[in-house]
């Protein structure tokens, strides 16, 4: 392992090159983060091509508050709330575009088998559940799609949102429970 190899550096030594003005440097982060930003902010918009825009919009922000990243400290956090903070930013200027996937094609089905009648039942479970995380009010949609789908650790999702473990652990047990609710909701719903 070659030590002036960038692919070979720690997010903080990429991040600091950044932070000196080795903009080419950024490439390794985005190597490193665009596919978990790119499901976080899928989850968070649903929608493909917003969310393509909304990873490039992350990573001109690291470029613009290079300045803002505290160095030694985790970068993840740090991408991830500036992610959080350019979904919030369109879904305040009227961009809540929510809609279903077709086919849940945004929705892996991890079981595929050979039975059309279980993988349909699947599917439109899948369907439900994604209609319920567009139910749940924003901040807990959030901490769900950082927790689940952001494959964060609770540290991580503690520095972003600059509270402590504990109220990550109480908002994603309270975000779990009500998403919980409103899935047993629409599956009455559904069967009635």
């Amino acid at each position: 392992m070659r030590r002036d190899d960038p692919e070979q550096f720690t997010d903080q030594e990429v991040m600091r090159r950044v932070r000196d003005g080795d903009s080419a440097a950024l490439r390794y982060l985005f190597d490193r983060y665009h596919r978990r930003l790119f499901a976080f902010c899928l989850r968070m918009t649903a929608n493909r091509e917003l969310a393509q825009d909304l990873v490039q919009d992350v990573f001109v922000r690291v470029l613009r508050y290079r300045d803002s990243y505290q160095p030694g400290r985790p970068v993840a956090p740090w991408i991830f709330r500036m992610a959080r903070n350019a979904s919030i930013d369109h879904l305040r200027k009227g961009g809540r575009e929510v809609a279903p996937p077709e086919d849940g094609e945004d929705w892996v089905d991890p079981e595929p088998g050979p039975v059309p009648v279980e993988r349909l039942q699947r599917r439109e479970e899948l369907g439900r559940l994604k209609q319920a995380l567009d139910r749940l009010p924003e901040e807990r949609r959030e901490v769900l799609m950082m927790a689940r789908f952001g494959e964060m650790k609770y540290a991580e999702i503690a520095d972003c949102l600059d509270c402590s473990v504990g109220a990550v652990k109480v908002r994603v047990h309270r975000a779990m429970k009500q998403l919980r609710e409103v899935f047993l909701e629409m599956t009455r719903e559904a069967a009635s």
